[in-house]
């Protein structure tokens, strides 16, 4: 395995982290099915994608915006 990537766009993180809190949730009380937690992986997976899309997007956007309302020319 030579590819790294952000620990926020694992699978494994997510899971671990939501089995921890549906623990967490099993000692107050409530339950969680091991259906419902995958579910939660999933939708926190494209979670991520979509914010860094909407980060993607807002970055563009704000190179354009500061562009177009500049004063002075782009040196060399």
């Amino acid at each position: 395995m030579e590819e790294t990537k952000a620990w926020y766009r694992s699978a494994g993180v997510w899971g671990g982290l939501i089995g921890f809190a549906a623990g967490v949730l099993n000692l107050a009380g409530y339950s969680i099915s091991g259906t419902d937690q995958a579910f939660l992986v999933d939708a926190a997976m494209k979670g991520v994608g979509m914010a860094l899309a909407a980060v993607e997007i807002g970055g563009g956007l704000m190179a354009v915006w500061g562009r177009v309302r500049a004063t002075k020319a782009i040196g060399r």
